[in-house]
């Protein structure tokens, strides 16, 4: 790239920079909207301060509250820069050559002058996202855990018992017309109407971290703790040999804190699976009791199981008795021909409402949407 300097900076150095700038202000930049910004600036081009603005406006900020943040560090980060606008046509496009990350390399940014290429060194983001956690390294597998914590799980809502206001003629409001009337003399001028409030419905996790789920459990831990993270109404248990709540350790926001805390609390990492025993225990502790009722129960497993079908059928249904409905995620089922011959599986089946994949980062942004209708 040509090294054309604007002060003793490189446009190029600029656009890091910048995205620098808004991170340090608490903006969430993912590596996709990096590239993206990039590959909106050269569109674009960078000819005027509107061009960049809007180029990263639209690729970087997602959240409303981000609005004024951006602006602020967009102001103060290129308006001062007044070589920019006059120099900018004499640098030919940014051209973008997309490197593959190999197992030992570390995620990042190189600028190569001679060739006049701005090379960013990634995985191959969208084969990357649909890859089986079990075929992913430990770069790779770092990459998701962090592309992990920007799904958003907003989550169903239920009509609660709570009557707010509406200016729909729904019911009438008897207590709130008369006492708007105290306004007017005693004369009723308006009418109030109101109607059932809504209120978010529980989520209860599942996650079984036996030997034969070993692989994937340590991602779905992360994704666990990515949906507890983003909402509340969540409870969390592992499952094994034995079951754990494990909702107080993951609800620190810190992920690595929050794993540190869950696996100190774990005592049947990678041992048996007794599913039908777990979910026996759920239901006789907490499920039956409220916490199982009219939430959504997610259940994360292969369905391999050591103990009794039957007691997996007869917990399952009892489940499904008192809930909203049961989702199971099954990375197996990603696989090709797969078929629910486990015993544990085959017995839990006919009680699922959602039966989906669990394998990937494509499936549980999947399972995500799922969830939230």
């Amino acid at each position: 790239m040509n090294q054309a300097t604007y002060g003793s900076k490189t446009l190029d150095r600029y656009l890091v920079d910048f995205l620098d700038a808004l991170r340090n202000e608490g903006v969430k930049v993912s590596l996709g909207s990096s590239i993206d910004f990039g590959l909106a600036v050269v569109e674009l081009g960078a000819e005027s301060f509107e061009n960049i603005y809007w180029a990263g406006r639209t690729t970087i900020v997602d959240r409303p509250e981000d609005i004024a943040i951006y602006d602020k560090v967009f102001k103060s980060h290129w308006m001062g820069v007044e070589p920019l606008v006059e120099e900018v046509n004499k640098i030919p496009p940014l051209d973008f050559l997309f490197d593959d990350l190999t197992e030992d390399s570390e995620l990042e940014e190189s600028i190569k002058g001679e060739n006049d290429l701005l090379t960013v060194r990634y995985s191959g983001l969208e084969t990357l996202l649909a890859k089986d956690f079990s075929k992913c390294n430990k770069a790779e597998l770092q990459e998701l855990f962090l592309l992990m914590n920007e799904i958003r799980f907003i989550g169903e809502y239920k009509k609660s018992r709570r009557m707010v206001p509406t200016k729909k003629n729904r019911n009438f409001d008897f207590a709130a017309t008369i006492k708007s009337s105290f306004r007017t003399g005693g004369e009723i001028v308006s009418k109030n109407f109101k109607k059932s409030g809504e209120r978010r419905r529980r989520l209860v996790l599942l996650l079984d971290i036996s030997g034969s789920m070993e692989v994937y459990a340590r991602v779905l831990i992360r994704f666990v703790h990515a949906v507890m993270a983003s909402r509340s109404e969540v409870e969390a248990f592992t499952i094994g040999t034995r079951l754990t709540r494990v909702t107080r350790e993951l609800s620190t926001r810190n992920p690595d804190l929050a794993l540190s805390k869950a696996s100190s609390s774990v005592d049947d990492w990678s041992g048996g699976t007794r599913l039908g025993e777990g979910i026996k225990e759920f239901n006789d502790r907490w499920g039956i009791r409220g916490m199982a009722r009219g939430a959504t129960i997610l259940i994360l497993s292969d369905g391999w199981d050591r103990g009794d079908a039957e007691t997996v059928s007869e917990q399952m249904e009892r489940l499904h008795r008192v809930t909203h409905r049961i989702v199971w995620a099954n990375p197996l089922k990603a696989t090709p021909d797969y078929e629910p011959l486990a015993k544990g599986m085959a017995a839990a089946l006919p009680h699922i409402d959602n039966f989906v994949e669990g394998n990937s980062f494509n499936s549980l942004k999947d399972l995500s949407k799922l969830l939230t209708k």
